[in-house]
């Protein structure tokens, strides 16, 4: 293994992403795991880490966030062996919580649709900056629900869940990844809360206008599975999709057939995705889960490939694991390995387990499959190691504490 870096310099960053950082700022790492949760507490250097769990140990957590509008409550989704799946809230950092007393749940459908429960809430989404309290969930299999007090209850969205056009993109559980369909990647636009994307997988990328009222999809340009019919949207599969803070009219997108750009014009029609994968390295390809964009600069995103080579082996290509920056929108593509295993390293990571900071010069998060939590100092260039020895790592997030 290459010598482990030094931590890079601190800085805190405001609201506004588009504000300069101030220094100083303590964070904490969201950890979920297929066992259970943790948080890791930081010191402004990012130096030194203190464990804090596990949380609900035992019991499969798909994600856990922290709302920035106060910077103190969690929501974490939860499967839980006794009571099903469900949503816990945190109000004091995880020192104690409550289980939401309406978890997302389908409604009743009419004759012509068929019956759905949901196996796990996947995705947590805070609301808009100025709607206190507003959340959504997107689940397994696909459903998309609206918590407005805070986590406690939760409604569906008959927009997606009960249409039959949506329904008929969703598939079937068999259709979908081989741990059960999602709607995942819910984006707030920063600039209006009533505009909102999510995406499916399978089932393609929509987007709404009127706060979930209707719905249009965004699958211009995407490619599809060879032998597959890339007009018709189930058959699309995207994996992670983001929204650029500092240039909310940008999107990235991670895809089961490569890396996309979105630069939104105003006209939706002539919106297209742009591959940008086909510039990364050949020998490694495209594939992968999870896609992280840049706080600040709209250039800047970052990917985690794997192998996604015949059969799908989901690893590591070749057993070196490695993340790859743009500085250039898409470009061109470096390779960031520095601390990170030279070889045998047969594990990747999944959608929702790669982050990045806000700090003046950001740093990269990311769990493995096999229960690793690692840092990329100074925008991923030297990666150290935070944890071993956890349950399979499901999601990665980052909070700045108040």
């Amino acid at each position: 293994m290459r010598p482990s870096p030094k931590p890079a310099s601190t800085a805190r960053e405001t609201a506004s992403s588009r504000r300069a950082p101030v220094s100083g700022q303590r964070l904490v790492i969201l950890v979920a795991t297929r066992k259970g949760a943790w948080l890791f507490h930081g010191d402004a250097p990012r130096k030194t880490w203190v464990a804090d769990g596990p949380h609900f140990l035992g019991h499969t957590i798909s994600h856990v966030q922290c709302d920035p509008r106060d910077g103190r409550t969690l929501l974490a989704a939860a499967k839980t062996g006794h009571l099903g799946p469900t949503i816990f809230r945190s109000t004091n950092l995880g020192r104690s919580w409550k289980e939401a007393q309406q978890p997302p749940a389908f409604a009743n459908t009419n004759d012509t649709l068929p019956g759905r429960s949901v196996d796990h809430s996947f995705w947590l989404t805070p609301g808009h900056a100025s709607e206190t309290g507003s959340w959504y969930a997107g689940t397994s299999p696909q459903g998309l629900f609206h918590s407005q007090d805070g986590g406690g209850t939760w409604q569906p969205l008959a927009s997606v869940n009960d249409d039959p056009q949506f329904r008929k993109w969703m598939g079937t559980v068999q259709d979908g990844t081989p741990d059960g369909p999602k709607l995942h990647s819910v984006i707030v636009d920063p600039r209006d809360p009533a505009h909102l994307y999510f995406a499916m997988s399978g089932g393609g990328v929509h987007e709404s206008h009127d706060a979930g009222g209707s719905w249009s999809t965004l699958i211009q340009g995407m490619e599809v599975v060879e032998g597959f019919d890339a007009a018709d949207v189930s058959f699309h599969d995207p994996h992670c999709v983001r929204l650029c803070p500092a240039h909310p009219d940008r999107l990235y997108q991670q895809n089961h057939c490569g890396i996309y750009r979105m630069d939104r014009s105003g006209d939706p029609s002539a919106d297209r995705w742009q591959r940008i994968g086909r510039k990364m390295p050949k020998r490694v390809g495209d594939i992968g889960f999870p896609m992280v964009v840049h706080p600040r600069d709209p250039d800047t995103a970052w990917v985690f490939p794997m192998d996604g080579t015949t059969v799908w082996p989901r690893t590591s290509p070749q057993g070196r694991p490695a993340a790859y920056i743009t500085r250039n929108a898409g470009r061109s593509w470096q390779r960031l390995d520095q601390g990170l295993p030279e070889s045998q390293a047969w594990w990747t990571v999944k959608r929702q387990a790669m982050t990045a900071d806000a700090q003046a010069t950001p740093a990269l998060y990311l769990g493995t499959t096999s229960g690793e939590l690692w840092i990329g100092h100074d925008e991923g260039a030297r990666w150290s190691n935070i944890a071993r020895h956890l349950p399979e790592i499901y999601a990665v997030e980052v909070a700045a504490l108040r």
